[in-house]
């Protein structure tokens, strides 16, 4: 082993290195969280490439002002599905799903989850919610925006619209069985050396998410449920003409979808605080800030959530309430944006492509964050609701924070899922053209916002077409800066050279054992001998083999 820090078994046994699992297994109802989390993982992003080939179908339309590519209703149907997939069959169970069931009880010195089984299940309900997102196609598709607020989701309503709020249930309930399984995993599975302050950032921030999921998205599932019935039993408690209250569904519909945000950047703030002082070769700086930040976030983002409807008729109280919470909220992920800094200066770094990326998020991140200041006060937002500022501002967090920290991620432990080390001169490559991209097609954006096109329109004022050339070619780019990270990827995984253990030289339990780890995680269970962070004068990383 690189890290000299297992000495001895919790339960006192060993046992006999058990066989690898076989490529079959990986297509079955498994109870291994490491399987589990490549199932999420590879499934996720075959939504990914699904949602993002939507994006690039829209921004050939956007090309020009005239719906000149795509019938108008195809176009809202694309709109609606391409940003339920990202957030709920993408980011979501990739973060959390596919890294926090990998990594969780490797971090904290466990065989498996607590609960296997629900663990499987958890995975198993998202393949029909994938299912009906895509299946929803064949009756026309989903038409009333990935929000679907009434009246225009009970207007356009059709076969479609009932599969899509059934999918997002389904997606949902896995969230609701994954957080309950991460949170009694963290709090009761830990190895006894491992305290709460010694527990790695990524799985402070796992907890948090898990908690905030637990709170908020039961209230998304009765908003869809209700809705749900408006289109298909003649109920009304969101139709209008018979005393039902569409702006009631707003506050259900976003005390889920303000805090999906934490739950999409929270796991990738925790693969952030992994990443950065591993490839610093630096003590993280400011340990209990960023862990107890992850807190503060979770508990005060069930309160910023009105700052989508500040159009909607609410009152001034209000405004000035949600406008103050949601400046607040800005601190605790400052101070992880400080922290990572303050890691970074002076640090010994590694320019790999995970700690590229890494840094590159925390550029893109910046920028949403700045932009998200201005959209949660009130006055501002009143002026460019509903306009491409707002779309530049969650692309720049979500695109630029969520993806940036997942490929930062899936560069940093891949050798540990496979065993192979990625190739480095094509991780760089693919980061050039993501970051090229991203900059490419969301910044100017901001400019379209502020001059007052608006969001979720096939059709455009002639005016604002040079932008949107300019945007659609950024978004081609991104597009293939996909490639060199699959060949990398597909290529590295079967023919790549061999990785040793710990080829990062990094400090966290995951890296003691094989890469990739045997069934059982651990011959000998770990006892903690070092903090996760313990970086000093440290010889160079190991060599890897060939």
């Amino acid at each position: 082993m690189a890290q000299a820090n297992i000495t001895g078994d919790m339960v006192g046994s060993t046992f006999p290195h058990p066989d690898k699992w076989k490529w079959y297994h990986y297509f079955t109802f498994n109870v291994d969280h490491k399987v589990i989390g490549i199932q999420y993982l590879v499934t996720s992003f075959i939504f990914y490439l699904i949602g993002g080939a939507m994006a690039l179908t829209m921004r050939a339309e956007l090309a020009t002002p005239d719906a000149d590519l795509l019938d108008p209703n195809f176009y809202n149907a694309l709109l609606t599905n391409h940003g339920t997939i990202m957030i709920f069959l993408w980011i979501v169970p990739g973060a959390i799903g596919g890294f926090g069931n990998y990594l969780v009880p490797l971090m904290i010195g466990a065989r498996d989850m607590a609960f296997p089984k629900l663990n499987a299940l958890a995975f198993w309900v998202t393949v029909p919610a994938g299912f009906l997102i895509v299946g929803s196609f064949f009756f026309g598709g989903a038409q009333a925006g990935w929000t679907s607020y009434p009246p225009l989701s009970l207007i356009t309503a059709n076969t479609a619209q009932s599969m899509w709020i059934l999918a997002i249930v389904l997606a949902g309930t896995s969230s609701i069985l994954g957080a309950v399984n991460f949170i009694i995993t963290i709090w009761k599975m830990r190895v006894p050396s491992m305290g709460w302050n010694d527990m790695p950032l990524f799985c402070w921030a796992i907890m948090a998410t898990s908690v905030l999921a637990l709170f908020s998205t039961p209230v998304l599932a009765a908003g869809l449920i209700l809705l749900l019935f408006d289109i298909n039993f003649g109920t009304s408690f969101f139709r209008p003409e018979a005393g039902g209250d569409v702006v009631m569904y707003q506050h259900l519909f976003w005390f889920y979808s303000h805090p999906a945000v934490y739950l999409m950047i929270l796991p990738i703030f925790g693969i952030m605080s992994e990443v950065i002082p591993v490839h610093a070769r630096k003590p993280i700086f400011g340990y209990k800030a960023i862990a107890y930040s992850s807190l503060t976030i979770c508990l005060v983002g069930l309160f910023v959530w009105v700052h989508h409807m500040f159009t909607s008729g609410t009152p001034p109280w209000m405004r000035m309430f949600f406008t103050v919470s949601t400046l607040i909220v800005a601190v605790p992920t400052g101070v992880k944006i400080f922290s990572w800094v303050a890691t970074l200066w002076g640090g010994k770094i590694r320019y790999t492509s995970a700690m590229l990326f890494a840094i590159g998020l925390l550029a893109m991140f910046v920028l949403g964050g700045l932009s998200g200041v201005t959209l949660g006060t009130a006055p501002v937002d009143i002026h460019v609701h509903d306009t491409y500022y707002v779309v530049a501002h969650f692309h720049y967090v979500l695109f630029g924070g969520s993806v940036f920290g997942i490929y930062a991620g899936l560069y940093h432990w891949f050798p540990k899922i496979t065993g192979r080390m990625l190739n480095e001169p094509l991780g760089k490559v693919h980061f050039i053209l993501t970051f090229i991209g991203t900059n490419l097609t969301f910044l100017p954006m901001h400019e379209l916002g502020l001059k007052g096109m608006p969001r979720r329109v096939a059709m455009y004022d002639p005016q604002f077409q040079y932008i949107n050339v300019i945007c659609t070619i950024g978004a081609f780019l991104l597009g293939i800066s996909i490639l060199p990270f699959l060949v990398n990827a597909i290529w590295s995984w079967s023919n790549g050279p061999k990785a040793s253990g710990n080829p990062w030289d990094a400090k966290t339990l995951e890296w003691t054992t094989d890469s990739p780890p045997i069934i059982e995680n651990w011959e000998v269970l770990p006892v903690m001998t070092e903090g996760p962070y313990a970086y000093g004068e440290e010889p160079e990383p190991a060599e890897v083999s060939s």
